[in-house]
């Protein structure tokens, strides 16, 4: 009878940095929710769900990933065939809603923006009507986005923050800022993506070679 031939003790890698990452995306995606900019629209009545989206999924998939991790490294030292198939079933899992996630965040971008810009043009509207009263959410998006009116700030200075050099429009500065944070969702939803297809075809590998080390005799 021929010796078992073993699969290399770097098995247990898989399931290792599929943790690491899965930490590493909650981290992004909270501190994007909850941080800067996000975190004062948030504060809001009425706050841009639909930016959140792409997030809430990506924070999910980093849930799932650190689960799954554990599940990777038990089927690596155990030699199960089993685990190692339901570690790659659910990478699937993740990878679809990682692709989800980066194809939202870009091609959602131009929705996003203008649900946005039109809740910056609702608390502009509002506050033209009744200056008296104030408005704190028009308060919140000029000191979010360091912006100040439209065309011009005269009608709205006393709302604009009072560092802010110069007059920025804020319908453009909306769509800088929005874009530009959709893009580094998209890109890391993507890049994960990415690093999740070489998880599922090292445990499939992996899986193969358990199985013929066992039919070895």
């Amino acid at each position: 009878m021929l010796p078992r031939k073993k699969p290399s003790s770097s098995a247990a890698s898989p399931g290792g940095w599929r943790q690491l990452a899965g930490s590493a995306v909650i981290a992004f995606g909270l501190w994007f929710r909850f941080g800067g900019t996000m975190k004062d629209l948030s504060s809001e009545d009425k706050s841009p769900e639909y930016f959140y989206v792409g997030l809430y999924v990506l924070v999910g998939a980093g849930a799932l990933m650190m689960t799954v991790g554990f599940f990777g490294c038990c089927g690596a030292m155990r030699e199960s065939q089993c685990v190692l198939g339901s570690f790659f079933t659910c990478l699937l899992v993740i990878f679809a809603a990682e692709v989800t996630t980066g194809v939202f965040a870009f091609i959602g971008k131009d929705v996003a923006i203008r649900h946005v810009q039109s809740m910056y043009e609702e608390a502009y509207s509002d506050y033209l009507k009744d200056r008296a009263r104030g408005n704190g959410t028009l308060i919140t998006f000029h000191s979010a986005f360091q912006c100040c009116g439209k065309e011009s700030s005269e009608q709205v200075q006393p709302t604009c923050p009072k560092e802010l050099p110069g007059h920025k429009n804020c319908i453009d500065k909306i769509e800088t800022v929005i874009s530009a944070k959709l893009q580094l969702i998209g890109i890391v939803g993507i890049g994960i993506a990415g690093l999740t297809i070489f998880g599922m075809i090292f445990s499939m590998v992996l899986c193969c070679a358990i199985r013929n080390s066992r039919d070895v005799i």
